[in-house]
């Protein structure tokens, strides 16, 4: 058993080194390129993170703003400073600042171009786009599928080889709970890289489904009110700096450079890939040519559906967290019963 385990590691890591040596000068480059988008991705995070931690310390004053802002930490100026150093050594071809366990993975997605039309790859695709619109989606996804192509080729290589040397010194049930422990623990981080993405897809969806009554109102009262609907749009997008929001403000910057409606409504409604936003994107598309009238009473009926909805949504959401409590209230029940019959028991076998 000893001697497969070592073989299937051997197996791995000969494999894994034999893709990077068939890396050729255009995977580093993709590899450069697609860390850079990478690093700016995450820039943006800490500052959007900054932003927030800054509105919060807004609400301070004297003592308790200088407590707040002790608790939450400094600010992104030195992580900033170093993806941006990161960045122009990348930029400049400095290809040691590559990560080169993902080199790997971007020599099977060249030599094995179907992983670039798989579902996995067309999952991945669709939620950068959700997320991040069309620019860099392809590098994103790019640079996600050589991570989960590359990591656990060496990653599982790693606990065998552990696990077996621990076996070879007579320690076999050690050996296997570390070959074992480490191989599923590999998987699991793998299967976590793809899900985040997912994930992220998901919690913006809630968003901007939370925020949606919100615009819908405020589109309403514009619309109702003699406004026309391009104006009501632009005015509602620069009210708020979240997730709709924002992709209200993409489609407003496309109308002004010219784009034609249908075009910019059309990439709204894949960018945030809701029914809601789907339903109202479409009926401004239908009626762009009827006036405000009918659009206006459309809007009403929105707004007002979309307030229900959310009220239905806070309902099953509470019903959620309820459930979620269950487990830490019945761990927190069962370890007041230890503690409290613990004594008891001790008291008893004493006589």
């Amino acid at each position: 058993m000893l001697i497969v385990i070592l073989i299937f590691a051997s197996a791995l890591t000969a494999t894994w080194i034999a893709l990077l040596g068939m890396a050729t000068r255009d995977d580093w480059i993709a590899a450069a390129y697609n860390k850079v988008v990478a690093n700016h991705t995450a820039a943006d995070k800490l500052r959007l993170k900054d932003a927030a931690k800054q509105e919060k310390l807004s609400k301070y004053h004297g003592a308790m703003a200088i407590a707040m802002k002790a608790l939450l930490g400094g600010g992104p100026e030195k992580d900033l400073a170093k993806l941006e150093k990161q960045n122009e050594r990348l930029q400049v071809g400095n290809l040691d600042a590559v990560e080169l366990l993902v080199i790997p993975g971007y020599v099977v997605l060249r030599k094995f171009e179907k992983l670039g039309r798989s579902n996995i790859h067309k999952v991945i695709f669709n939620r950068n786009l959700e997320l991040y619109g069309k620019k860099h989606t392809e590098n994103r996804t790019m640079r996600l599928m050589a991570m989960l192509l590359s990591f656990p080729i060496i990653g599982i290589a790693v606990p065998l080889f552990l696990g077996a040397m621990i076996m070879g010194v007579g320690n076999t049930m050690g050996g296997l709970i570390v070959l074992s422990v480490g191989t599923v623990l590999m998987l699991i981080l793998v299967y976590a890289m793809y899900d985040e993405v997912n994930d992220q897809a998901n919690k913006r969806k809630d968003a901007i489904a939370r925020q949606f009554p919100s615009v819908a109102s405020k589109l309403a009262l514009l619309v109702t009110s003699g406004m026309i609907m391009e104006t009501a749009w632009k005015q509602t997008a620069y009210t708020h700096g979240l997730e709709l929001y924002k992709e209200m403000q993409t489609t407003a910057e496309e109308l002004d450079n010219l784009v034609s409606p249908e075009a910019a409504y059309g990439s709204f409604i894949k960018r945030c890939n809701t029914n809601e936003t789907t339903k109202l994107a479409s009926a401004i598309m239908q009626n762009l040519s009827k006036g405000n009238a009918e659009i206006g009473k459309l809007l009403k009926e929105m707004a007002k559906e979309a307030w229900l909805e959310r009220r239905h949504r806070a309902k099953r959401d509470s019903e959620k967290a309820n459930s979620k409590l269950m487990i830490p209230t019945m761990l927190l029940l069962i370890t007041i019963l230890v503690i409290i019959m613990v004594p008891v028991v001790m008291n008893f076998s004493s006589f």
